[in-house]
């Protein structure tokens, strides 16, 4: 059935140019938000819980303005799958990769961490852009095998490894043989409390995914922060952050707290571009849990 979505609407959609791929966003921005009400509780729940500072007239705005960024991506990730390399690369801006460069020359394996921020997808195809390291992001495989499929094709076209989270170990290994970069999303719930790092983001009590700073120590990476930023519409840009060079530099935990500051900064600033449409405080901090 996937197989048959995919040739039979999302492949032709893809071959659309985006100034009308844009125009189908704003129906399905009307269609998701007005009719479907697509995860309102979820999304009005946490931007509530994030910003009980703010008015409802407040969230209200920052509510709309999210809907339109996800109907946004939507179409963007459509237009992916059969996107040409020079037209992946225009209006998309990298900021900072001498950074990178840097660091590959001192022979330095590097994290690289960010969050479901502004578009993702995006990133996967410019991802190896200025990064002389061998370039790997982690992901969780889909349970729908050719949807799987089309999606690792779509992200490692240009150059992007896709390693499951399963290979991670494996993947790390490689750093002894040669610079490796590789990129973690943060951000999403955990799927063990247990296992991950408690602190306050977003004024709730939040479990943070402790594999970027567990590598990094483990494998002494350099850890950098790739803060995305969108901004027109359709223009995309990363800035790469340094957090450490040596992890052995800082106390345990401090990685994880910084490039967690960093996003809600940003998230602060900007929060229509963020992912409130998932459930990020689903779990609550076990009691044998310290709050960092």
């Amino acid at each position: 059935m996937s197989a048959i979505l995919y040739y039979l609407l999302i492949l032709p959609i893809s071959l659309l140019p985006m100034p009308l791929l844009y125009g189908f966003s704003n129906f399905l921005c009307t269609i998701l938000y007005r009719v479907v009400k697509f995860r309102i509780g979820v999304i009005r729940s946490n931007l509530k819980l994030a910003f009980p500072e703010k008015s409802e007239t407040e969230r209200l705005a920052i509510e709309k303005a999210f809907y339109r960024h996800m109907c946004d991506m939507i179409v963007e990730s459509i237009k992916y799958f059969t996107i040409s390399k020079k037209e992946a690369e225009k209006n998309f801006s990298i900021n900072n990769a001498t950074l990178l460069k840097d660091l590959y020359k001192k022979g330095k394996s590097v994290v690289i961490v960010g969050g479901h921020y502004a578009s993702w997808e995006r990133y996967a195809l410019n991802a190896t852009r200025e990064v002389p390291h061998y370039t790997a992001a982690l992901y969780t495989p889909l349970t729908d095998k050719f949807l799987n499929k089309k999606m690792l094709e779509s992200r490692s076209k240009f150059g992007l490894h896709m390693v499951s989270v399963k290979e991670t170990h494996n993947l790390f290994e490689l750093s002894y043989k040669k610079p490796i970069a590789v990129i973690f999303g943060s951000d999403q719930s955990p799927s063990n409390p247990d296992k991950a790092y408690w602190m306050t983001f977003l004024n709730q009590e939040t479990g943070i995914q402790y594999g970027a700073e567990k590598y990094a120590r483990l494998y002494n990476c350099a850890v950098v922060y790739g803060q995305l930023d969108k901004e027109p519409r359709g223009a995309e840009s990363i800035t790469y952050r340094l957090i450490c060079e040596d992890p052995k530099d800082l106390p345990e935990g401090a990685i994880t707290k910084a490039f967690t500051h960093m996003l809600e900064e940003k998230i602060k600033d900007k929060p229509e571009f963020w992912l409130w449409s998932h459930r990020r405080w689903k779990h609550k901090r076990p009691s044998n849990m310290p709050l960092n």
